[in-house]
């Protein structure tokens, strides 16, 4: 029995992956015991903030770092802290922005929707989001004709959520930024290396705590010293009500230290044997077809693609995702392609006994 079902909440099978939606990731016996032990002093939290911030630098190569309470409030503060400059008279008026420059350029295929759109992330902290190209295409003329006196900086998002085709590299839009004398933020926030971006000439880049790190819910953004100060100042201002609490900063700390030395080979080959055991299974099931893919962004997660076959049976993959999920234990699939008949399972948080389970709840509706 889980916390969850001892207040009369089901137990939830996550095949979708580390998403807020179902509470991001689980926690290690030393990443809770950080955070238990984080909550249970004092501390002078702007000191704390800062020397997170140090702390945090040593794993990105940053000139500093500033913690957040997740990866969207880490991109409100850095938008804000750009408007802003640490200003005190704006700080206090924003997200009103006003007659200030305030703009970010994105690639349109890139304003998503990642459980809330991205756009709301820039008016948060003041920014006016101003898409360049279109959905399926942008040429760096799109980029550079966006740009004006009124723009603070250029935003990439590393997602699976974005279109992959027709949009600028991460190297062009840097170079488009930095010949305009303007910041390049990457938006990283589910990326699994913590050097890459900046070491590609980002000036700043955000990531999530609790994704790949595995820690508390937490965020952070890192890069150049001037920028992240601005950042930082946000606590006082539009990051009030966003702000981290000391546990969940000592939580993302030793996840970080655990995350330097994971075997992430070994996580990844473990990863591959339970979706090779879907696949396998599943396509012992009459009416279904399983492949294995690759995460969209290029990142080294891979999944296991459930349709139906029709030819064998008419059952509608949104039915099949809608008995799993009204089951008891609840079983969470991505959909993120179910329009198209497409069904995904990612094996990554699943415990011990989940991917049986799953098997057995799809042989029981197949023949339902």
């Amino acid at each position: 029995m889980s916390v969850y079902q001892d207040i009369g909440l089901k137990r939830v099978v996550n095949c979708c992956g580390r998403v807020t939606l179902l509470g991001v990731s689980t926690l290690s016996d030393e990443v809770a015991h950080a955070a238990v032990a984080g909550g249970q002093s004092y501390v002078v939290i702007e000191d704390l903030i800062n020397r997170a911030g140090e702390i945090i630098s040593r794993y990105t190569g940053g000139e500093d770092s500033c913690v957040a309470s997740c990866a969207s409030a880490a991109i409100c503060l850095t938008v804000a802290g750009l408007i802003s400059k640490g200003k005190k008279s704006i700080m206090d008026r924003l997200p009103d922005s006003a007659g200030l420059p305030n703009e970010i350029v994105l690639q349109k295929g890139h304003s998503i929707e990642f459980g809330a759109p991205m756009a709301t992330m820039l008016r948060l902290g003041g920014g006016v989001p101003v898409e360049a190209g279109t959905v399926n295409e942008v040429v760096p003329e799109d980029v550079e004709e966006a740009i004006n006196e009124r723009t603070v900086a250029l935003l990439y998002v590393k997602s699976h959520h974005c279109v992959q085709k027709g949009m600028l590299d991460i190297e062009t839009m840097r170079n488009i930024a930095h010949r305009h004398q303007l910041p390049l933020i990457i938006d990283a926030a589910a990326e699994e290396d913590f050097r890459k971006y900046l070491a590609m000439g980002a000036d700043l880049v955000v990531y999530s705590g609790a994704k790949a790190l595995e820690a508390t819910t937490s965020g952070f953004v890192t890069g150049k010293k001037e920028y992240i100060e601005y950042a930082k100042k946000q606590y006082h201002g539009i990051g009030r009500p966003m702000k981290i609490g000391k546990e969940g900063i000592m939580g993302l700390l030793k996840a970080l230290d655990r995350y330097e030395n994971k075997d992430r080979e070994k996580e990844v080959k473990e990863n591959l044997e339970k979706v090779r055991y879907l696949c396998e299974e599943i396509n012992g099931i009459p009416g279904l077809k399983t492949v294995q893919i690759q995460d969209e962004a290029g990142r080294a997660i891979y999944r296991a693609r459930v349709t139906v076959d029709t030819a064998v049976s008419d059952k509608k993959i949104e039915d099949i995702n809608r008995e799993l999920r009204a089951g008891d234990p609840i079983i969470y699939c991505r959909i993120e392609f179910l329009n198209l008949g497409k069904l995904d399972l990612d094996p990554r948080p699943m415990c011990e006994g989940d991917k049986e389970l799953i098997v057995s709840r799809l042989k029981e509706i197949m023949k339902g």
